[in-house]
């Protein structure tokens, strides 16, 4: 009985080897505002929060190991409101790697200023679909869908909706909470505003951009270096014609933090004229990171598995 307990043990690590959860998500908390605080509080926090990102499963699909989505989140306490409830704010970042490749490209990298929960130590974490019953689930698993959605979108035209749309359903679920980020009042820059503008049909070339981008753009330039800038050229000016309608759009910053500089390194291996075209369309989108962008002028290769 003893024997087949064991194998009964290894059969069922070996199942939950072959099928993985979506996410490979690190989790950082910082404390170190918070004086006087037990700091085994923060540590169960974080790997209570490890646990619930990587091992709950969020879509129908299979995994592989290897196929796992990378993502961090980094978590700045600043403030110990009572024994349970805490401020501070969250980082998320997503990357994604590029076909063919040693290269990992940067998809997202977003800082919400709105973190504010409760959380209870060796208290479950339990997420309710239904409704915002628990401000630190709810966050997490938005931001959960978010990733997914991103990473979707840059494989497929639009194909991160159905897990755009749970975010949304979130956002929807939480109007009557009392904590901040998920209004449209509150902010123009908030989770509200983040997901509208993504699923908003009239912004649609944000999401065309995203696909254009990635899986015609910088997954062809491992092989047609050329062909999958040009690409990339081209997605920027979904986002040229959008900017023209629409400035304030709070898309615009979420993408240009998290490719500002990869598009200094592809545009400045490119030959005079695409430069100026690129030039011309950051410069007029993205005027705060115009010192930044005239680096393009100089003359440098971008290798996709030397980056």
């Amino acid at each position: 009985m003893k024997n087949l307990s064991c194998l009964l043990v290894v059969f069922l690590i070996g199942i939950s080897d072959v099928s993985a959860q979506e996410l490979r998500c690190n989790i950082s908390i910082s404390s170190s505002k918070i004086q006087g605080a037990n700091r085994n509080v923060f540590r169960t926090m974080q790997a209570d929060l490890y646990e619930f990102m990587n091992n709950r499963k969020w879509t129908d699909h299979v995994y592989d190991i290897d196929e796992r989505i990378e993502c961090n989140i980094f978590i700045q306490l600043d403030e110990q409101v009572s024994s349970d409830e805490f401020k501070g704010s969250m980082t998320v970042q997503l990357r994604r790697p590029v076909y063919g490749a040693s290269y990992e490209t940067t998809l997202l990298n977003i800082k919400d200023k709105d973190f504010h929960v409760r959380y209870v130590e060796f208290q479950p974490m339990e997420f309710n679909e239904t409704s915002n019953s628990d401000n630190l689930t709810s966050l997490m698993a938005y931001y959960a869908y978010i990733i997914l959605g991103m990473d979707y979108d840059s494989f497929a035209p639009e194909g991160g909706t159905e897990y755009f749309q749970k975010a949304q359903q979130i956002v929807n679920n939480s109007q009557n909470s009392i904590y901040e980020g998920w209004k449209a009042y509150e902010s123009e820059r908030n989770r509200y505003w983040l997901i509208e503008n993504i699923l908003n049909r009239s912004y649609s070339g944000f999401r065309q951009c995203i696909y254009r981008y990635h899986r015609l753009g910088l997954d062809k330039m491992g092989d047609r270096l050329e062909e999958g800038r040009s690409e990339i050229a081209e997605s920027l000016r979904l986002l040229q014609r959008l900017f023209r309608n629409r400035p304030n759009l709070y898309i615009f910053p979420i993408f240009f933090d998290a490719k500002a500089d990869e598009l200094v390194n592809i545009f400045s291996g490119s030959y005079p004229d695409e430069k100026n075209r690129v030039l011309a369309i950051l410069n007029e989108i993205d005027p705060s990171n115009g010192t930044k962008y005239e680096k393009i002028k100089e003359d440098n290769t971008f290798n996709l598995n030397n980056e």
